[in-house]
């Protein structure tokens, strides 16, 4: 009896941070239900958060060499250097002993972050797929960085094919510091590259006319444990539309200066709100802050995102507008107040302000310094 062929088996790598990680795993979720095997890889260091991933995804480990991951490292430059030794030995011995299994690697899609994968795979002659975690806005501009098209730093206005006139503080923070719509960038880069545009890499039942399994529930890794109930009972409690929702997400930080300023414009506001300050960052609030506003809002450490965004209760979302959490905001429309800290955020909350006008940006100085009042009268 002939045996039916096996399904394309794909290994997919992201960048070992949270906001590497969720997109590439709601993008496998989708490869999965078109019937392709796919299997995420990790490093060790991170493979127990991956327990709290739902399904049946196989999940493989690699070393990146630190026992604690990046936060481990002497620096990023070092972990970068160490993860491209260690990671590409250990990542080769995987696809070794995945290929005498009956499931061999046929392709793998690896982050943009992590070019030494490309190595590895042809040493085994896969195909393989490059994962931009970033806007295709942002690419172009980091394309015409790279191909000596625009000099950074970036000092006027600058004009680039599928965008709107970008100023300096438009910019990635890369490229700043050493509206056309979205579907024309793509249009132009794919000129250019071999190009797909994929997503919103949110989970799909948060997305229109998508169908997800019964047991498709988590909403993604989380770096950090919620205390949910606490943060669902208070929203319950409050006025559909009423809830200020503020966070900067797992990595970026405001110096203290200007954690005071988001502080002062909070509560000028006026507003309810749920205020995410990772454990981290909590000796930045305003001394008496949390007691002060106590019957206003509270201060969490972390929380599920996508189950605050998609809540009754809320009314904006006060965002470093990085990529996640942007499509996350889009897709569930909420409206955005704009306080872009690094990266590629500036980009993001040009379009969020100026193009898709989901929102509004707090204007800030030429350094990128943010005013509460201004803070204040955005919400």
């Amino acid at each position: 009896m002939e045996q039916s062929p096996r399904p394309a088996h794909c290994l997919v790598f992201p960048y070992p941070m949270q906001g590497h990680i969720n997109p590439m795993y709601q993008f496998s979720k989708t490869l999965v239900s078109k019937g392709i095997k796919v299997t995420l890889v990790t490093t060790k260091f991170l493979s127990k958060s991956f327990q709290q991933l739902s399904g049946s995804m196989p999940v493989e480990t690699i070393s990146d060499g630190f026992e604690g991951g990046y936060a481990s490292a002497e620096s990023l430059e070092a972990y970068f250097s160490k993860f491209k030794k260690i990671g590409s030995e250990t990542l080769t011995k995987l696809i070794i002993k995945l290929n005498v299994t009956g499931f061999p690697v046929d392709c793998i899609v690896y982050d943009a972050m992590m070019t030494w994968v490309l190595d590895v795979v042809k040493s085994f002659g896969l195909v393989s797929a490059i994962f931009f975690t970033q806007s295709c806005a942002v690419d172009n501009i980091y394309y015409h960085v790279k191909k000596g098209l625009i000099n950074v730093p970036i000092e006027n206005r600058v004009s680039l094919p599928g965008l709107s006139v970008l100023e300096p503080l438009d910019m990635p923070s890369f490229v700043h510091n050493p509206g056309l719509y979205p579907e024309e960038v793509i249009e132009w880069m794919s000129k250019q590259l071999r190009l797909r545009a994929i997503g919103p890499t949110i989970p799909r039942k948060c997305l229109n006319n998508q169908k997800t399994t019964e047991d498709d529930t988590d909403n993604g890794l989380q770096m950090f444990k919620p205390n949910t109930d606490a943060y669902m009972n208070w929203l319950n409690e409050q006025q559909d539309h009423s809830v200020i929702y503020v966070s900067f997400g797992s990595l970026a930080e405001l110096n203290a200066e200007q954690m005071q300023e988001l502080a002062y414009g909070i509560k000028q506001s006026g507003k309810h709100f749920l205020w995410v300050v990772r454990a981290s960052e909590e000796g930045k609030l305003p001394k008496g802050f949390v007691e002060e506003t106590s019957a206003k809002g509270i201060v969490v450490q972390w929380c599920s995102q996508m189950e605050v965004l998609a809540h009754k209760a809320l009314g904006c979302f006060v965002t470093y507008c990085g990529w996640n959490s942007t499509l996350e905001a889009l897709c569930l429309g909420v409206p955005m107040v704009a306080v872009p800290i690094w990266t590629d955020q500036r980009t993001n909350a040009k379009f969020v302000a100026d193009v898709w006008r989901m929102g509004v940006r707090v204007d800030t100085d030429k350094n990128g310094v943010f005013k509460g009042e201004i803070v204040g009268h955005c919400i």
